[in-house]
């Protein structure tokens, strides 16, 4: 079991790889560490995952490890959206041990739970699932943006995009996380909204990064 969870974080960088254009095997023994270990590399290339240049300098993953890698990384993603939207907990280390252990079809039950976000709370894509494409237009008409919210009209927080450590602390410290009801109160110049009893200026990228429950 160590070993698989071992294989798994070596497909978990590739992907991170893939994501930032890298191919090269030094990067992924920089990102490694000190835990890379050659004979695992070879044994995801055995099992049909990874795909190794003949120098050995280039590696990228085959479709097989690709669709592997998807998983765990849509699983990992979710786990924190879950974590820190309706648990309020550690999501950064919570999420670990989340994608080794988790059914594909409980990782769907809570993507539908969640109303199918697009990323995690740091702003990573979150890879579409199978329960994504068949409720996008259900999902659609539960969460909106809040700059898409009719003024006058209260919703509760369903998550919050943010794109780093800082603009996750900021929003909250303005008491702006999921679960929180808000009432939208102006859109122009500003968009102001009443929030645990104070009210807030948000200017309209922020506004569009808060995602509400439509009719809650």
């Amino acid at each position: 079991m160590k070993t698989k969870f071992v294989l798994d974080e070596y497909l978990e960088q590739l992907w991170y790889m893939k994501e930032a254009g890298q191919t090269s095997i030094n990067t992924l023994k920089r990102n490694l560490t000190d835990s890379f270990d050659a004979t695992l590399m070879d044994k995801l290339s055995k099992e049909g995952f990874v795909e190794i240049s003949s120098n050995a300098k280039e590696i990228h993953l085959s479709d097989a490890g690709e669709k592997k890698a998807r998983q765990l990384i849509r699983s990992h993603r979710l786990a924190e959206r879950l974590l820190h939207d309706v648990l309020g907990t550690d999501f950064e280390n919570g999420a670990c041990e989340f994608e080794h252990i988790v059914s594909l079809e409980l990782v769907n039950s809570i993507c539908t739970l969640l109303g199918h976000p697009k990323e995690c709370p740091h702003g990573l894509p979150i890879p579409e699932g199978d329960c994504c494409k068949s409720s996008d237009k259900t999902a659609l008409n539960c969460v909106i943006p809040l700059n898409q919210l009719k003024l006058g009209t209260s919703a509760r927080i369903a998550y919050v995009k943010s794109q780093n450590d800082q603009q996750i602390h900021r929003f909250e410290s303005l008491c702006v996380r999921p679960g929180v009801t808000i009432k939208l109160h102006q859109k122009y110049p500003t968009y102001v909204i009443e929030c645990e009893g104070g009210h807030i200026a948000l200017d309209n990228d922020i506004a569009a990064n808060i995602s509400v429950w439509q009719g809650q």
